[in-house]
Parts: structure tokens; sequence; C-alpha cells
């Protein structure tokens, strides 16, 4: 192609795209409002409302409200009738999961191929499993509202003899079951606040029955006479052995629908309270167990006290969270807030959190520890507590200092205990006076003297005439000696000055002290002629030695 065709073709290209940049893009659609669902007065609009709402209509006896939750043909005494059976039935034979109920407008919609119909429970008979079904249906104007189905009801007259036998009502006195306080009955009543505390009280006396048998037990067989068995059943294990318990008498007794809903809530309530407080109880038996298969580790009490906290913590947390979730309620946002809580719970506690992550870093790497001797930045002392937030030392001036751990993190710790050995390092000044033979005589016994002591690193021992000093000769004396802490080694270290002294007493030598010496000339000038004498032709001239001390 040519350049002119090529130049043409792009012409069109950047004509065309600026066209189709001149077309406006096609609009969103709108979504349109979702029309606002109406209010049932009666509470039908979701399936919960409409099984409560029947149950405490039928409770209170008002037969023509409780016919308006059913989705019957029937009229009049007829359905009232039904109505009457049906509240019968479920009141005694209801599984009590009445909080597992959809509060949604469209239900739980377990079956797609059947989206209006929910279950609300399966209640066991003779010919088989009977399933209590509500479904959902257009009432023009009043809108979609949730009744009970009509094949349930179909089923109602049939099941009503088998499902009408005895219950506790009957053989309970006529006024513990009749008469009520805050609309529940007497009985009920009685059930919470004297049978639970004698359940409770029965499991102690199930605690001590067991006790006694595990001490004869061990007594007889194990020939422990002396075995003491202080609880075999704690606290929390009694609570669950009553949750238990309430089941079991659920299961067994036929109580209303409504009182085997609230104690079927109690006993898992209860369940739950036990369960955590026994992983509480786990949770600190295992701390003990810690700390006492190592107690010589310093801090660890600390570090474990706060790792017992957290998961205390979260125990608690998560006990909260099912409760919650069983009573319906959505724990997301509870877990959202917690979230930004903590974000800025860390942010003011920015400071104290840094200490506390160095606190563990101390103990995890045990730098100190209790009873260290140890000097950090100006501060010179022993450890008393080594702290989570801080470290307490205790100064030479018997004062307590508490440092934070981040402190200590970011300064240079210099631990006196740590070392394996003590540094013997003094430097001996002999007067000038000194002889070589003597000065021979006094590095070799010296040094014969640090390798034979027990306590010395023989290897490690080195005794030389090191320099001519500005008013002495100094030896050093250069040795490692182990010693059980600071006091014996300078115990060690007095004996030994004292053998050196001694060693250079014996040599004829003696220890210099600071001096120096200042040399006066005196110039003779004949006064008599006036003459300024010569220095150059000075015959002599007189040396003057002034020595004294001088200190430094």
């Amino acid at each position: 192609m040519s350049q002119s065709g090529r130049a043409c073709a792009v012409f069109l290209l950047l004509l065309t795209s600026g066209a189709w940049a001149q077309v406006p893009a096609p609009k969103a659609p709108v979504a349109e409002a979702e029309p606002e669902i109406p209010k049932d007065t009666l509470g039908r609009n979701n399936p919960r409302g409409a099984v409560l709402g029947f149950l405490n209509a039928a409770r209170k006896g008002n037969a023509e409200i409780s016919v308006l939750y059913l989705n019957t043909p029937l009229r009049g005494e007829a359905a009232e009738d039904l109505a009457r059976q049906l509240a019968i039935v479920l009141n005694r034979r209801l599984p009590a999961r009445l909080n597992t109920l959809s509060e949604k407008p469209e239900g739980s919609i377990p079956d797609p191929l059947r989206p209006d119909e929910d279950l609300v429970g399966t209640i066991p008979t003779a010919n088989g499993d009977l399933d209590i079904l509500v479904e959902r249906v257009d009432r023009g104007k009043l809108g979609k509202i949730w009744l009970f189905s009509r094949n349930t009801l179909k089923t109602i007259p049939d099941v009503f003899p088998e499902l009408t036998k005895s219950t506790v009502e009957n053989i309970l006195p006529e006024f513990l079951v009749k008469n009520r306080l805050a609309e529940v009955p007497i009985f009920e009543w009685l059930a919470l606040f004297v049978g639970m505390p004698l359940l409770y009280v029965l499991t102690g006396l199930l605690d001590r029955f067991i006790g006694l048998a595990v001490r004869a037990f061990r007594r007889q067989l194990l020939r422990h006479a002396r075995a003491q068995i202080s609880r075999v059943l704690p606290h929390p294990i009694r609570l669950l052995l009553l949750a238990f318990t309430i089941r079991w008498l659920l299961s067994t007794v036929g109580l209303p629908l409504l009182a085997r809903q609230f104690w079927s809530t109690m006993a898992l309530c209860i369940a739950i309270a036990a369960c955590t407080w026994l992983l509480i109880l786990v949770n600190g038996w295992g701390e003990r167990y810690l700390v006492e298969r190592r107690p010589g580790l310093s801090g660890s009490v600390a570090v474990l006290r706060l790792i017992r906290r957290v998961i205390d913590g979260v125990i608690l947390f998560s006990g909260l969270l099912f409760t919650l979730y069983h009573f319906g309620i959505n724990p997301a946002a509870a877990l959202t807030g917690l979230g930004v809580g903590g974000i800025a719970v860390a942010l003011a506690a920015q400071k104290t959190l840094e200490n506390v992550i160095a606190g563990i870093s101390l103990i995890a790497d045990q730098v100190v520890h209790v009873g260290d001797a140890l000097k950090v930045g100006d501060i010179v002392g022993t450890v008393e507590e080594v702290g989570l937030r801080s470290t307490r030392i205790r100064t030479n001036d018997r004062t307590l200092v508490c440092v934070p751990n981040g402190q200590i993190a970011n300064m240079s710790l210099e631990n006196f205990s740590a070392r394996d050995r003590f540094w013997f390092h003094p430097v001996v000044g002999l007067r000038y006076e000194t002889t070589s033979l003597q000065m021979r005589s006094v590095t070799d016994e010296i040094h014969k003297l640090l390798t034979t002591h027990p306590s010395f690193d023989a290897s490690s021992v080195r005794v030389r005439f090191l320099r001519l000093g500005p008013s002495s000769l100094d030896v050093e004396i250069f040795a490692y000696l182990f010693a059980r802490d600071w006091n014996h080694f300078l115990e060690i270290q007095e004996n030994l000055l004292l053998r050196v002294m001694e060693i250079i007493q014996q040599a004829g030598a003696e220890i210099a002290f600071p001096s120096q010496t200042t040399y006066l000339a005196a110039h003779l000038s004949d006064k008599a002629t006036g003459t300024i004498p010569d220095f150059r032709k000075q015959q002599g001239s007189k040396k003057l030695q002034d020595e004294r001390s001088v200190p430094q």
C-alpha cells in the first residue's frame, strides 16, 4: 500500500472512532422500586408469625381468630372445631423448635419445587410421620400471607384421637394448672424455682455417692488407705446432668408446646453455660500443669496467665455467639462491630500493646530472670519481677524502679548474672627502682599462683610486664575465674590481691604510687662586678631534684 493509501486509512479510522465517541452510551435501566409488602395485623407475613399467632389465639380461647390462620374451606363451628383440634395436636406433640421457624416473608424455601411451603415440624403417628406445613396464599389486597396447609388440615381429624392422650396437666391438681401468674401456670413456676434447684441438689448427692465408692475402691484394691477424692463431678458436669435430665423429662412428660419450648431453651442455655464453664476449668488446669512442670522459667506465669485469659475470652465469646445464633440473632453485625472496636482499642492502647508484646518477647527469649543483677541504661540493680507490661528492678539504693518492657527492648541491657566466668584483671605498678631480676621473680610467682589456684581457668592466665608507665613499671594480670556469684568473686579477688602484695614484698620490690620528678637548674652570676654570666662558659650547675607526690 502506498503512503497516500495508508494516510487515508488512518484518517478513516480516526473519523470512525470519533463518530463512535459521539454516540451516547445506553442508559442503564432504572430498577423499579419493589412494592411494599402489606403489613398483616395478625402477623401472618412470615411462617413464625403465623404459627405463634395461631398458638396465642388458641391459648386465649379465641376460636374466631384461630380460624383465620387456617387455609380451609370450612366455615362456622366446623372451622372452629378444626382449629381447636389443630391447637391441641400442636400443643401436645409438635417438637419444640419454634425458634427455628423462618421470619422471612418468603420463608426458608427448603424445597425449590415448592417455594410457597414451609415445614413447621414432624409429628410421629401410628401411620407414619405427619408433616405440619404452612403455605403462602395470595389474598388479593391483603397480599400474600402464611396459613396452615390444606393437606395438613385434612389429616388432623384422623390423628386427633391418637395424639390426645393424657398429659401432665391431667395428673396435677387443678389449682396448679388453672391458676396463672403472669400468664404462666403455677406448676411451671414451681418447676422453675423448686424443681431445678432440687435436681441440682440431687446431682450433688450423686457426686458424694460416687466419691465414696471411688474412695472405697482405692482403699480395698489399690491399698491407698489415705486416698482422698475431693470432687468427682465438678459443677459444670452437674449442670450438664441437669440439662440432660430436663431433656429426658420433656420426652416423657406431656407438657404444652410453649412450656416444652421454654424448658428446651432452658436446657440448651444450661448446657451452653456448662460447656463454657468446663472448657474454662480445663484451660485453668492446663495452665497450672505447665507452671508446675517448669517452675524455674522466669515470667512463664505471666505469659501463661495472659494466654489463659485470651482463651477464656474466646470461649466466652463463642458461647455467646452460639446462644445468639440459637435465638435467631445474626452475629455478623456483632463480629463487624467487634473488629472495628478492636482496631479502635488497639490504636488507643498502642503503647500498652507495645509493652505487652515486648514483655512476651523478653520472657520467651529468657533474656532476664528473677534475681539477675543487670544494668539497663543508667539503672543498676536486681530483677524482682518480670511482668507483661514492665520489669521491676531493685536498685543498690534499695529503691524499686519499674521499667516498661518496650524501653528495655530498645535499650542496651547488660546482665551480670548471665556471665559464665569472672574477669580478674588488675594492673600492678612497681617502682622504677625495681630491677629486671625482681620483675621476673614477681611475674613468675604470680603466674604460678594463678595457674595452681583451683578457681582459675589455667588456659586464660596471662601475667606480663606491660609497659613503662609515667610513674611506674606496669604489670598486667589477666585471668578468668569461676565463682558462684559476685560476692564469691570479690572474696576470691581479695585473697589473691593480698597474695600478690606478699609476692612483691618477698621479691624485694615495692608498689609504686603516682609521683612526679621535677628538675630545677640554678644559674650563678657575679653580682659584685655586675656582669651577666655566659651560660656557654658556665663551669657547672646545681641540680635540685624534688620528688613529691602528685595525686592523679
